[in-house]
């Protein structure tokens, strides 16, 4: 039986971004898992323009060729772990617009999340599970906050996240409830539920 496949997204396009330190540090220890796969998706890799669709994807697929191509990766995937900036206490638009531009190919999938920043991203992880649900998906309890020490230790004092071991116990708990989820709706999914 294949592996169930995880898309790890940068939810993050900005120049001088953190998010690849915190996307590269998962996908190590999400790679050492022997029951899922894990890829990276940088949203720079699909530059999506600012969703403009005659009618919700709800209704029938996206008609713009990049966000055919997103829809596309997204569908072959069985779950997904968001790595998440906080801008004025919310996601980042590029990471909201890469949500809107699919559907059906995000419906019963988990999510989990990743976030840095000030309180780890926390107030844009609340967020992100409200447009998960209404995407059908299932957004995991667990998740990792890499809060304003972590993230200023990490980006300006020379720290590593191996300093801050919390984060790998945050990790851990957050990769089983994934695990679990992808396997039960996987199983689900395939028997037509």
């Amino acid at each position: 039986m294949n592996q169930p496949r995880i898309g790890i997204i940068i939810g993050s396009t900005r120049e001088g971004r953190f998010g690849d330190k915190p996307a590269a540090w998962i996908h190590a220890i999400a790679s050492q898992r022997s029951d899922l796969q894990f890829e990276l998706i940088d949203l720079r890799d699909h530059p999506l323009p600012f969703f403009d669709e005659a009618l919700p994807l709800t209704w029938g697929p996206a008609k713009n060729p990049a966000a055919q191509a997103w829809a596309t990766l997204i569908a072959g995937l069985d779950g997904y772990i968001v790595v998440t900036p906080e801008y004025n206490h919310g996601p980042s638009a590029v990471l909201k617009n890469a949500l809107d531009y699919a559907y059906a190919e995000f419906n019963r999938k988990p999510i989990a999340f990743v976030g840095y920043g000030g309180v780890g991203a926390a107030r844009a992880i609340e967020q992100l599970r409200l447009n998960a649900v209404e995407l059908q998906m299932a957004p995991v309890r667990n998740a990792v906050h890499i809060g304003m020490v972590e993230f200023v230790g990490i980006l300006q004092q020379g720290k590593h996240f191996d300093d801050y071991p919390h984060l790998a116990t945050s990790a851990g708990a957050m990769l089983d409830d994934l695990a679990w989820w992808t396997a039960a709706l996987k199983q689900a999914r395939g028997a037509g539920l």
